[in-house]
């Protein structure tokens, strides 16, 4: 589903919810809301105890009656009621206000890219729970590759890459559209994942769920290169006897174990270049591939990138956010006029 810019003028607040985080710009307020999206429930009384940083350190650490929970996978909402709670709570009472007296209050939201109309619905249904009366769905791709600056409208190839949490997906762009894209169900998950598994299997030890991000920062800023650090010490749990270890880990093999779920990542990017058109192709040999998402900051991925593609390969200054900034650009007007889907027209 595309909409044009006109319309999205129109809307009053936007939000990118994705696996790992959600992400709300409040239009005349900017970025309101950068928190997990993660809510903890009393499951004996139903009652909402934490949302965001707060239920995300509670992860594996509650007694059996709180719950812990993500309503968002994949950059799809599982549990409507769920993520309307949490979006209201990350809100807060006074931002709600303001934004229930708008007459007609619109709202715009990210999609993945050919996300099914179930998909799309849930969306919906989550923001018109929060009292909008419409809803426009932007796709993940266009509204990050605007929130970056990449020249979208022009008539000349720009190619993302939005490394999420759950997925990673590919496009290449042309006067406002999607000329070519690819979804990869592979993400910061599954790198988190390979690390765990690498951990158990290698050395016995089990990782605390929190303990993943930083295993990753430890690899320095060359990690997925020869040039990082030859070892790291991890404090995990014994898998045998159930007691607290530590083990001094070999990062090559770290990098090994990394190499495999990024391999993918890889063949969505020439399955893209492959469909792309040859004279769109010519262009990003100069212009190369950006890269956002909050898994973009995992160490040396762009330089894996570099030398696999031969084409450049630039992260966005603030990869995070780039597409909760690209919807508050559409909802501003602060990007010249164009369809973003003209052929649609």
């Amino acid at each position: 589903m595309t909409v044009s810019l006109e319309q999205l003028r129109r809307c009053h607040f936007a939000v990118d919810l994705g696996a790992a985080r959600t992400r709300m710009y409040v239009k005349g307020a900017g970025l309101v809301v950068d928190q997990p999206s993660v809510a903890a429930v009393n499951t004996r009384t139903g009652a909402l105890i934490a949302v965001g940083e707060f239920a995300e350190k509670m992860t594996g650490r509650t007694p059996h009656y709180i719950r812990v929970v993500r309503p968002v996978s994949g950059g799809t909402v599982v549990d409507i009621e769920m993520a309307q709670r949490m979006l209201r709570q990350l809100l807060g009472d006074k931002m709600r206000r303001a934004l229930r007296r708008k007459p007609r209050l619109r709202a715009a939201a990210c999609t993945p890219h050919a996300a099914d109309p179930l998909a799309q619905r849930a969306t919906i249904e989550t923001l018109v729970g929060l009292g909008a009366r419409r809803v426009e769905l932007v796709d993940t791709l266009i509204a990050a590759a605007v929130g970056c600056g990449l020249p979208v409208e022009r008539a000349e190839a720009t190619m993302i890459m939005v490394c999420g949490a759950a997925a990673t997906e590919v496009a290449v762009l042309s006067l406002g559209s999607i000329v070519t894209a690819a979804r990869v169900p592979v993400g910061g998950e599954a790198v988190d994942h390979a690390i765990v598994q690498h951990l158990r299997h290698a050395h016995e030890l089990m990782l605390p769920s929190q303990s993943v991000r930083p295993l990753q920062l430890a690899l320095s800023g060359n990690g997925l290169t020869p040039h990082g650090p030859l070892s790291t010490e991890i404090h995990g749990l014994d898998v045998s006897t159930g007691l607290a270890r530590s083990v001094r880990v070999d990062t090559a093999a770290v990098r090994d174990a990394i190499q495999t779920p990024l391999t993918s990542v890889l063949d969505g990017i020439g399955k893209v270049l492959r469909d792309c058109p040859p004279d769109l192709v010519a262009d990003l040999a100069d212009r190369g591939l950006t890269m956002v998402g909050g898994s973009a900051l995992l160490p040396g991925f762009d330089q894996m990138l570099r030398q696999a593609t031969g084409m450049p390969v630039h992260i966005a200054e603030r990869p995070d956010i780039c597409a909760a900034q690209g919807l508050g650009a559409m909802l501003e007007g602060r990007i010249e006029p164009l369809a973003l889907n003209p052929l649609a027209a």
